[in-house]
């Protein structure tokens, strides 16, 4: 099972998220559901730098695809126009995660949280 955490700071803005693990809806290298949220995650993460313009140096991420590990936190110090570009794509993100669940309630989970060491 797939499992992605939302993160939100005091003012409830997404500040970070991880996906972890697989779906094991299908064999891997043919699994729709692993397939989609991958597409999500990496898309954010590419978007964060190329439609939010925030250096890839300045997004702390990291990523394991053997064990299907991808957390991403957003830098703390941005301009007012970037965090609501940012906010965009995060909630894109959780849309897109949301609508998976929907249809895959075995295969993916979504949790949130407070984040404290963001």
């Amino acid at each position: 099972m797939i499992e992605v955490k939302i993160y939100v700071d005091s003012e409830d803005n997404i500040i970070r998220y991880t996906i972890s693990g697989h779906a094991g809806y299908d064999v891997k290298g043919q699994d729709i559901v692993c397939s989609a949220v991958s597409v999500l995650a990496q898309n954010t993460l590419n978007s964060l730098v190329e439609v939010c313009g925030i250096s890839e140096e300045r997004i702390d991420y990291s990523i394991n695809e053997k064990k299907g590990f991808l957390d991403v936190i957003i830098p703390s110090e941005l301009d007012k126009d970037t965090k609501i570009k940012v906010e965009t794509v995060l909630k894109t993100l959780e849309l897109g995660i949301k609508s998976i669940v929907e249809n895959y309630p075995k295969y993916v989970t979504l949790k949130y949280g407070r984040c404290r060491e963001c």
